[in-house]
């Protein structure tokens, strides 16, 4: 991994919102550093990123992983070893590329159930991207899956997200404390999201620093219902406000 690459990744339990954290990253960082190479990867296969950024991507991590399987499967090995010889291209192929950010998605696998072919592939794609770029942000999968397995296993920046709950609280400390064996991070924080005033004395995060409480937003809620992208969002709406924070915080911006 080049030195100057910043790699942030944002993980926690599922419906806490950090996708729509993770959008506002990718929004801020194009509006700070414009002219800047910013690679968004969609990793949770509930690929909500797409949505988040208003963005349509073609093919998958996943796709590509499933023509090699299936070139070695039909008895065309040497078609699949040109296919993994090609693959960083391929990748290339596949990544969509916006006027301010690159975009790439790992898709949803067909088969039910583990999903660590793709997540190992993801590792490999995240290792032999990262240079191109100046910033990558990683929308991780809900849970703790992806830091045990070590897909993110290097990150500049991990940023846990939280509602106020305890359940959600716990899982951030979870995954922490499996980052901090697994994972080789620079800085670590957290966001608590969708938080009302009067509970935020009642919010217990043992693992790491709280970067920013962002309140509830209704209107960011209707929005995210009916897709609206990050992008159409304003600039002092509760996210984007909350985000730039944790990012001035962890002295990205």
């Amino acid at each position: 991994m080049d030195e100057r690459t910043k790699i942030l990744t944002v993980a926690g339990k599922g419906g806490v919102g950090k996708t729509s954290i993770a959008a506002a990253m990718i929004r801020i960082l194009t509006e700070e550093y414009p002219g800047s190479r910013i690679l968004a990867i969609d990793a949770d296969p509930a690929i909500g990123l797409t949505t988040a950024l208003g963005v349509e991507p073609e093919d998958t991590l996943d796709g590509i992983r499933k023509k090699i399987v299936e070139s070695v499967e039909d008895g065309r090995p040497k078609e699949a070893i040109e296919m993994l010889n090609e693959a960083r291209f391929r990748i290339f192929d596949t990544m969509l590329e916006e006027e301010s950010f690159s975009f790439l998605a790992i898709g949803r696998p067909e088969a039910a159930g583990c999903y660590c072919k793709v997540n190992a592939y993801l590792k490999e794609v995240i290792s032999l991207l990262a240079a191109d770029f100046d910033y990558v942000v990683i929308d991780g999968e809900a849970g703790i899956e992806q830091i045990n397995r070590r897909v993110m296993e290097k990150v500049t920046h991990l940023f846990l997200i939280t509602d106020p709950s305890r359940k959600g609280c716990k899982v951030a400390d979870t995954i922490k404390e499996v980052a901090d064996e697994l994972v080789m991070y620079d800085r670590c924080g957290v966001i608590v999201n969708r938080v009302r005033e009067e509970s935020i004395p009642l919010i217990r995060i043992d693992s790491a620093e709280i970067l920013t409480y962002i309140p509830e937003d209704r209107t960011h809620a209707e929005n995210d219902i009916m897709g609206v992208s990050v992008f159409d969002l304003p600039e002092d709406s509760p996210v984007m406000q909350g985000t730039r924070e944790a990012l001035r915080k962890m002295e990205l911006i």
